[in-house]
């Protein structure tokens, strides 16, 4: 009969530790301890400024937790029950590893490891990431994380204050989009005081490269906006605010950032509105000769092919129907194809969309995860790298990615597909490269 007992009492222990779905804490030492275990996974559910480099609160660091991945509460809900544990797999977080939480935000935290706990996850939470960081434990940043920017940056600055890394008094903030502001649909609701900031003025058919510099120069002055002067931009589709980006960069703007996410990203973080048309005050002097950063553009075929056979590598940023030519992804684009030797980067369904560069919730996904992603494609940090797609807007999403990372030598090719297939002496290919399988984007 006590062997019976026991044996009975072993049995629930073992069926209770089966099922424990309690979460408990771990504390500094002992995580530290596992940051190099590949039994454990770190997990940030903070937003992505703070992963990025920005400070939480009044801690004497900003960044992440080395080695953590990203996963955010406000996921949850756009993510199937059937498709989760496969979800959380490609972010790195599996039932066979510790899965240690950690954010400032003590409801977003427990949203989480409950979640993950109710799913049969081993989860921990860890509850003192701002001594973590006032402390010399290995915390990580991107080199240029100031370049993208929360909806909470971008309101303490029209508030006349002065979040960390902006240093200014000057600055603009313009809500990107095509055409002339009494065309411009999306400009309708804005972002109070933005301005409506015209692609036209930095580009032009039939091509949709790059205007000539004085052409853009005078834009810009009509806009008011001189090399000196912080630039904020954002729009409804994130590709017009990134090719913008890179535009300034190239014409010397000193200080520009980019709205993570787009403007319903602005109104869901519970920030007005408004209709009013706001106008410019032009100024006269950019205040340098544009373009100061000529080196970031490659801008027409000849001169990618040239570079080519210097060792640069070609990387499409076009959907996988475009790369491997069953369509051409433009009612006015005819040719079907890419350029002989291209790379594919990744992109999204159509010409309109870089959805594997996006997380659920329309923010930028975190380039860590890209990065591995064209590790697959043999896109590594230290090559010449120029990033193109049809007309160069999707190219500027990837090309950002590189600028927030830090790394060197990489481009935008302006002309695109578009200017490749206008003339029938440049090397076209067809069909993915030996036969390959379009890559996973594990999104």
């Amino acid at each position: 009969m006590k062997l019976k007992l026991t044996l009975l009492a072993t049995s629930l222990a073992f069926l209770t530790a089966c099922d424990d779905k309690s979460v408990k804490e771990i504390g500094i030492d002992e995580l530290v301890k596992n940051l190099d275990n590949p039994e454990f996974v770190v997990v940030d559910g903070r937003q992505d400024s703070l992963y990025n480099g920005f400070k939480d609160g009044d801690a004497k660091r900003g960044g992440h937790i080395k080695g953590a991945v990203q996963f955010r509460c406000d996921w949850l809900p756009q993510i199937a029950d059937d498709k989760f544990e496969t979800f959380a797999k490609n972010k790195g977080i599996s039932k066979e590893k510790t899965v240690v939480f950690y954010d400032t935000n003590a409801e977003q935290l427990s949203c989480l490891s409950k979640k993950f706990a109710d799913k049969g996850y081993k989860v921990r939470e860890f509850k003192a990431f701002k001594e973590y960081a006032n402390s010399d434990k290995p915390l990580e940043a991107f080199p240029n994380f100031q370049y993208s920017v929360s909806p909470e940056w971008v309101n303490a600055v029209i508030k006349g204050e002065k979040p960390e890394t902006y240093a200014n008094n000057d600055f603009m903030v313009f809500h990107v989009g095509w055409g002339p502001v009494e065309k411009a649909e999306s400009y309708k609701q804005h972002i109070p005081g933005a301005f409506h900031f015209n692609t036209d003025w930095v580009e032009n058919d039939p091509v949709w490269n790059l205007s000539e510099p004085k052409v853009i120069e005078q834009n810009l002055l009509n806009a008011g906006i001189n090399k000196n002067k912080t630039i904020i931009l954002y729009s409804d589709n994130q590709l017009a605010a990134y090719r913008i980006f890179w535009a300034l960069k190239w014409a010397g703007v000193e200080d520009v950032r980019v709205l993570n996410g787009n403007f319903a990203t602005w109104t869901k973080a519970g920030f007005p509105a408004e209709t009013t048309v706001n106008t410019p005050t032009p100024v006269s002097e950019f205040g340098a000769v544009i373009p100061v950063n000529p080196q970031i553009n490659i801008s027409m075929p000849a001169d990618a092919m040239a570079r080519q056979q210097q060792g640069l590598k070609l990387i499409s940023n076009r959907a996988w129907d475009e790369y491997t030519g069953k369509i051409s992804g433009y009612d006015y684009i005819p040719g079907k194809g890419e350029p002989q030797g291209a790379i594919w980067g990744f992109a999204g369904s159509d010409s309109s969309n870089m959805a594997d560069y996006y997380d659920l919730d329309g923010t930028l996904r975190n380039p860590n995860e890209i990065f591995a992603l064209w590790k697959g494609q043999n896109i590594n940090q230290g090559d010449q790298l120029a990033f193109y797609c049809g007309t160069g807007w999707r190219a500027g999403v990837s090309w950002f990615m590189t600028q927030l990372a830090g790394w060197k030598d990489t481009y935008v090719y302006d002309g695109g597909w578009n200017a490749w297939q206008m003339d029938s002496t440049f090397p076209v290919q067809k069909g993915a490269p030996n036969n390959m399988a379009k890559p996973d984007s594990k999104n």
